[in-house]
């Protein structure tokens, strides 16, 4: 009984905790960690296992997002959430999904621990304020205030636009199309003026180092990579043999955190993802995702 009971919630406590950290392998050690405090409790003070459940992950979740925040802080480069290609707890209605996209979990860096613990628990999730006042040790008051911050700060950072799933992926498709034919003012049209391309390489794959802004050098960039010879020099620095000819290299769309997003795969594994924030039909931000550490949940779809 008590491994059944867990086990309904697994895929819950695992999506919570990857809302709060943005990390699916951090994730899963939260999961794990609260089942061994699981195995242990005891169960007959337990009134609602769903509750308990969530409380023990969220409180072990926002530990290590406090001290993740400081590791991060010396990171080489920019840092760009995990993507998953299997969304933790399924997110099979719709408010779920929008809690998982890449570009919110984007946006959710820029909120303290406790906003975004805050932020998925309400949000996402739906729990009652007074539950999450237990959770983060604060009066319902102050989540009330806390959950508004986010609220506010989300909404800045990200409006709402009717950028469905079929419009993104033809813009993603005619992206990723112009990038291959070296189509630079087919490219530069798909951009919004004050586009950004944010790039996450760790340190350990060649990627920016710092945010570039504006249609010319995201342009001028995504262009210069598409190249035979600097695409190569990328491919060196993922680990990927060199080839004299890159055409045999696997690049297409695939879906990532519940939406399309581009890749490069050789050697079977994806080496780079690219994931499109679409608004307006313009792309607003370009996450090109390239440490190898962050691409073992990611998968090229079958017919690939």
């Amino acid at each position: 009984m008590t491994t059944d009971v867990f086990e309904e919630h697994r895929s819950l406590l695992t999506g919570v905790a990857y809302r709060i950290l943005g990390s699916a392998a951090d994730a899963e050690d939260v999961t794990q960690e609260t089942w061994l405090r699981w195995n242990t409790v005891d169960r007959a003070g337990v009134d609602d296992p769903r509750a308990y459940l969530v409380t023990v992950a969220s409180r072990i979740a926002l530990d290590r997002l406090r001290s993740a925040r400081s590791r991060r802080e010396s990171y080489v480069g920019e840092w760009l959430p995990e993507p998953v290609s299997d969304i933790p707890d399924g997110a099979d209605h719709a408010e779920l999904a929008d809690s998982v996209e890449y570009a919110l979990l984007v946006v959710l860096e820029t909120l303290s621990p406790l906003e975004r613990a805050v932020f998925v628990l309400r949000e996402a999730f739906q729990f009652p304020y007074a539950r999450i006042a237990e959770v983060i040790g604060r009066e319902e008051a102050t989540t009330r205030q806390l959950a508004r911050r986010a609220r506010d700060h989300v909404r800045e950072r990200r409006p709402r636009f009717d950028a469905d799933r079929g419009s993104r992926r033809r813009i993603t498709e005619r992206f990723l199309q112009a990038c291959l034919e070296g189509d630079l003012d087919g490219l530069t049209s798909l951009l919004a003026d004050d586009v950004t391309l944010v790039g996450d390489g760790g340190g350990r794959v060649r990627a920016p180092m710092r945010v570039l802004h504006g249609i010319r050098r995201v342009a001028g960039f995504l262009h210069a990579v598409a190249q035979e010879r600097n695409a190569q020099r990328f491919l060196d620095s993922a680990g990927v043999e060199e080839r004299a000819d890159l055409a045999d290299l696997d690049i297409g769309l695939t879906e990532v955190n519940g939406a399309p997003a581009a890749y490069v795969a050789a050697d079977g594994r994806i080496v780079t993802l690219i994931v499109l924030d679409v608004a307006d039909d313009l792309v607003r931000h370009v996450y090109l995702v390239a440490n190898p550490d962050k691409m073992s949940r990611l998968r090229t779809p079958p017919s690939s």
